[in-house]
């Protein structure tokens, strides 16, 4: 069967000679068109993407999709489940009336298929094997946001960061940030930051009420050891498939600024891990960035920038991003520019508010032979227009588009089910259980202890045989003295298990050091 000139003319953008994965088939004039296939080459994966579109007209199944292919060629995928709905990759789909209409439709050859996963969960909170970061790695940018701070409390924080990294005072969790705060506001650390600017005990008492305030929602879990090493997310099962890492969030959807924060940080910390490899023939990782909105509302302009070039310098070290989002205009222009590959699915038009942001998703597009106001209103479930980076980095010519069925259970699997393969993986044993090793906490509280000097004891030296505070005309504070300590020095030197002083920050203020 012949195609019609202009659908012509949009299957031929799409006709590539390499690897690529099906999206499904050209919608032309209202008739589905299964000999016109819609697909992106699989090298351009790492040139980001967003998949956009109202509550209900398929996004999740869309990252369902493209995960699926994603797996099959052996490409890792990180997802995250913000619904709970996305377990059922791991299992066979079964058909139906539906799965078999849409799979004839579109030209494809649907067979059930599950897919090799491992399940996540932030904290441990749900179904998943733990993820923690400590917070020496997380950073005061991304803190920041958790925390909802303004710039000038936001800069302060970063001090106190910049102040523990110098002195060697590793901060894994809450307690250990809460207490280096109370410390550099009490007589004795006053004095340390006065020559970078200071701490005020009005910026320092925002801080600790913050902390305090997300620390009694529950939010400690979050933070602390076993910090989990991404490189987990990279890797491929025993026939060659990519791991899809799914991230069940649905015990956290309530705390978006968390969940959206922390996705980020797993972004960076890769970004800080990863050599650079150019354009390679395949992605090392595709990241699904799930309500992306959440992650730039009352963002700073230093967050924002951070986001901005991170994304950017990401793809030369072979990670692709996908944000996921209900408009295009929920996500800053500057981010927006780098997403070469774009899955549209239907928008809604119901208010002035509403037409405005169909218009503005409209100029988006390059120029197209549909009418895409009157397109992107009337799409069904599961249909969207796509346009994406042909292989030689040129963007194809929008195509309406009818997508494939996921072959993989279109719906979560029990919690039972869940919970057995968590304690499968080979790598539950080594995240299960929390670690409260001694830190900054109790070395600042040991330090305090040790620096009560008692009356009767001779002036002079203490009995460690160092000088006391004064001689010499020099103030020794409790964590020049912790620092100075044999015992510290020791433990510094203990590969893998002190942090010391050989941190860098990078464009969020994470900490980038040896796993």
């Amino acid at each position: 069967m012949s195609l019609p000139p202009s659908a012509a003319g949009i299957a031929a953008g799409y006709a590539f000679t390499g690897p690529a994965l099906d999206l499904g088939a050209l919608l032309w004039n209202g008739s589905c068109l299964p000999e016109a296939q819609v697909r992106i080459p699989l090298p351009m994966l790492n040139r980001h993407g967003l998949v956009a579109g109202a509550t209900g007209t398929g996004k999740t199944k869309t990252l369902q999709l493209i995960a699926e292919q994603l797996s099959a060629q052996g490409v890792p995928v990180l997802l995250a489940d913000i619904k709970g709905d996305l377990s059922g990759i791991s299992v066979p789909g079964t058909s139906n009336a539906k799965v078999a209409s849409r799979s004839a439709e579109v030209g494809q050859e649907w067979a059930g298929s599950g897919f090799p996963a491992e399940f996540y969960a932030l904290g441990g909170l749900g179904h998943g094997i733990p993820l923690r970061a400590t917070i020496t790695s997380f950073g005061p940018l991304l803190l920041s946001k958790v925390l909802r701070l303004n710039q000038t409390q936001e800069q302060s924080l970063g001090l106190v960061f910049h102040y523990a990294d110098r002195k060697g005072l590793e901060l894994v969790d809450l307690k250990d940030l809460r207490s280096v705060v109370a410390f550099l506001t009490s007589d004795e650390g006053r004095s340390e930051l006065k020559d970078i600017g200071g701490l005020s005990t009005a910026t320092a008492g925002v801080i600790l009420r913050s902390l305090t305030a997300f620390e009694a929602q529950g939010m400690s879990d979050f933070f602390g050891e076993p910090e989990f090493d991404t490189a987990g997310f990279l890797r491929t099962a025993d026939d060659g498939r990519g791991i899809v890492s799914v991230l069940e969030l649905p015990a956290v959807q309530d705390k978006p600024q968390l969940f959206s924060t922390f996705l980020m940080w797993l972004l960076a910390d890769l970004f800080h891990d990863l050599p650079e490899v150019g354009d390679a023939d395949r992605p090392k990782l595709v990241f699904f960035f799930d309500e992306a909105h959440l992650l730039f509302d009352d963002a700073s302009e230093a967050f924002l920038d951070a986001i901005t070039r991170t994304v950017r310098l990401i793809r030369s070290k072979g990670v692709g991003v996908f944000f996921v989002t209900q408009t295009p205009k929920d996500v800053p222009g500057d981010v927006l520019a780098q997403l070469g590959n774009r899955v549209q699915h239907a928008l809604r038009a119901f208010t002035p508010d509403d037409q405005k942001s169909l218009k503005a998703t409209v100029r988006t597009f390059p120029d197209s032979a549909y009418d895409l106001e009157e397109l992107l209103t009337g799409l069904g479930t599961g249909e969207a227009v796509v346009t994406v980076l042909d292989e030689n980095g040129a963007p194809t010519p929008v195509a309406a588009t009818r997508l494939r069925a996921p072959e993989s259970l279109m719906g979560p699997v029990d919690g039972a089910a869940l919970d057995r393969a968590v304690k499968e993986s080979a790598l539950y044993g080594r995240y299960a259980q929390a670690v409260d090793r001694e830190s900054a906490y109790e070395k600042l509280a040991a330090r305090a202890a040790e620096d009560v000097v008692p009356a009767e004891r001779p002036a002079g030296r203490e009995e460690t045989g160092e000088p006391r505070r004064g001689e010499g005309g020099e103030d020794r504070s409790v964590v020049e003295q912790v620092v100075g300590s044999q015992m510290f020095r020791s433990l510094a030197r203990s590969v893998g298990t002190q942090i010391g002083r050989e941190i860098t920050r990078s464009l969020f203020g994470t900490a980038r050091r040896r796993r």
